[in-house]
């Protein structure tokens, strides 16, 4: 259960600093020792702005990764390390981002790399908000690997990657880690033209073997890759079989879609908890604190406070610094004062 009514969370990623973006292009100056400084660093930067916002739950910005899920796929082995990418020039969006080509079985021996970051933030992360870790699901992941003879078609690849992505959760438990979200874009981008029942299955695979472990949780939204959305932006597709995933917490997008569909978290919140995306992290517009009190208040008329808990919504890596931190700071607020009219 949660810890308090209309708790203030995040999906998992957070703004690279300048000099991260900088030194992530220059790795080849840096020694070992250096990189692994410049990552603390960085993980340090991403937890004093979230616990300086006053969050109840915390990441650790995924400072450490190339990109929501790139980072992954040098963990497994496979697959070709470069990868082709079709589209280099015009409006940066989701065709800029090539395939891997797939060499031999699907495997990854050292792991996905999540248990190491969440054991350095529970090393810097000062004692109070919740420590999540969070891990994109085997269907989101399969988008980038092109399927070849051994692998035909998207869903055996996403199949291949199910006990990887388990492992890597069985892993975080084990590690201590209490709260874990399962990002699956993926689904809900193409909800409307796919099998959902079999959605449902791959996604109960994954995390059967930690579901009533941990406090887990899915995030369903539409892209953000360089701000732009990808999926048909309609929630009704996902419903009502998305009800049957084992979470006990689904965080849905509803700021940039001026909350289409609000009435979804009242169906939700009858299964689980629900966390509904408040601040567009597509938009510069600072939402005022009287924005996401006004925007609390809607979400009541659907769901109870002890089910609520608010968000961005989605990862605010596509979000400058200086504008995603006083979003977070301005929903915390709102949250707070919510909470004390209940």
């Amino acid at each position: 259960m949660k810890d308090r009514p209309i708790r203030t969370t995040v999906i998992g990623s957070y703004p690279f600093p300048a000099w991260l973006e900088f030194a992530s292009q220059h790795l080849d100056q840096f020694g070992d020792a250096d990189i692994l400084e410049m990552q603390d660093d960085a993980v340090r930067a991403a937890i004093h702005d979230q616990v300086g916002a006053g969050l109840d739950v915390i990441t650790d910005g995924e400072q450490t990764r190339l990109d929501f899920n790139l980072s992954f796929y040098g963990y497994l082995q496979g697959i070709n390390p470069k990868v082709n990418v079709p589209r280099k020039w015009g409006p940066p969006a989701h065709d800029q981002r090539g395939k891997y080509q797939i060499t031999g079985e699907l495997s990854a021996p050292l792991g996905l790399g999540v248990v190491s970051e969440f054991q350095r933030l529970k090393k810097l992360a000062p004692s109070g908000p919740v420590l999540k870790a969070s891990i994109p699901g085997p269907f989101t992941l399969s988008g980038r690997l092109q399927p070849n003879g051994q692998y035909p078609d998207r869903l055996a690849i996403t199949n291949a990657l199910i006990p990887i992505v388990r492992q890597e959760l069985q892993q975080l438990v084990e590690a201590g880690c209490t709260e874990i979200t399962v990002d699956e874009p993926s689904m809900s981008c193409y909800a409307y033209k796919s099998d959902t029942k079999a959605f449902v299955e791959i996604f109960n695979a994954t995390v059967e073997a930690v579901y009533g472990k941990c406090r887990l949780s899915t995030h369903l939204c539409f892209g953000n890759y360089k701000g732009h959305p990808v999926g048909y932006r309609k929630m009704a597709p996902m419903f009502p079989d998305f009800l049957q995933f084992k979470v006990d917490e689904m965080h849905v997008e509803m700021a940039n879609r001026e909350y289409a569909e609000l009435e979804v978290i009242g169906e939700i919140g009858k299964q689980m908890d629900v966390a509904v995306g408040i601040v567009d992290v597509k938009s510069y517009y600072i939402e005022t604190v009287d924005n996401l009190v006004d925007s609390i208040h809607r979400c009541l008329k659907y769901v109870t406070p002890d089910r609520l808990s608010v968000a961005p919504d989605c990862g605010l890596s596509q979000t400058a610094r200086w504008a995603a931190k006083q979003k977070l700071v301005n929903m915390v607020e709102a949250a707070q004062l919510v909470r004390e009219e209940l």
